[in-house]
């Protein structure tokens, strides 16, 4: 390591399965640069976590519980930290990642491949790291870009299972632990949590607005900025909804043409 290294380094590991973090904190804890190792076991723990104790490092699973990891960094609100993706994606995803200049671990990791990955992120914590919140962003949507995503779900309404093409859906609303599928005037309830049906939907098609609401953007009428970053997007078939405060970012760029 350069001399001018931080002898003082914060970290948090988000990861679903106990083992994941019980091998990375093994390592973490036999390094004197390390001061501090927080756990996080789903994505609400972990956007918490990231608001709390601001690491320097994350050690990021990208698909848990309550939220993925791409929903946690859109929705830290922070400068993000130096990020560690570990995933079980395939080398297409992972040759995404190098080109990105953010590191990964592949599942099953190795201790060598692990120790490799802290030094790197231990590096970066010494330099400018600013410029990596675009580019975790960025590698979070090429990846999203490679999955399978929904084409069509199953509803059900007594012993009848009617088959929806996911295109003709208008927006998405939370109901517990179901949700609610609209169609113009006429709902469907779907029993899948919101951010697992939101890993299944094409990011390029379906935007998260609010902790409870997904939109088609393709039946998007209008978008109306508010107060306080939030926006009231009009829907086509004439349902006003309202954006949260922290979906800022992902209205501002809805709206934003990407040329």
């Amino acid at each position: 390591m350069t001399s001018d290294l931080k002898k003082s380094i914060s970290v948090l590991i988000v990861d679903d399965e106990t083992l994941a973090r019980e091998g990375i904190r093994m390592v973490l804890d036999k390094d004197p640069s390390i001061s501090s190792v927080h756990e996080a076991k789903d994505g609400n723990q972990a956007l918490q976590s990231l608001q709390v104790h601001k690491p320097d490092v994350v050690f990021m699973d990208i698909q848990m519980p309550e939220m993925s990891g791409f929903e946690v960094l859109q929705n830290a609100n922070i400068p993000l930290p130096v990020v560690v993706f570990v995933t079980a994606y395939d080398k297409y995803a992972i040759e995404a990642f190098e080109v990105q200049a953010v590191d990964y671990i592949l599942k099953p990791f190795t201790l060598a491949r692990l120790g490799r990955a802290i030094d790197r992120a231990k590096f970066l914590v010494t330099r400018d790291h600013s410029r990596l919140d675009a580019r975790v962003l960025a590698v979070l949507e090429q990846i999203a870009q490679g999955t399978e995503y929904l084409t069509r779900v199953a509803v059900k309404s007594g012993d009848t299972t009617t088959f929806l093409d996911v295109g003709t859906v208008d927006w998405i609303s939370a109901a517990e632990n179901y949700v609610e599928l609209h169609l113009g005037k006429t709902q469907h309830l779907l029993q899948v949590t919101m951010s697992r049906l939101a890993s299944r939907l094409n990011p390029s098609t379906f935007v998260r607005i609010h902790r409870s609401l997904i939109v088609n953007v393709k039946r998007i009428r209008s978008v109306q900025p508010l107060f306080h970053g939030e926006y009231l997007v009009m829907m086509a078939s004439g349902e006003q909804l309202r954006s949260g405060r922290t979906f800022h970012e992902t209205l501002r760029r809805l709206v934003s043409n990407g040329f």
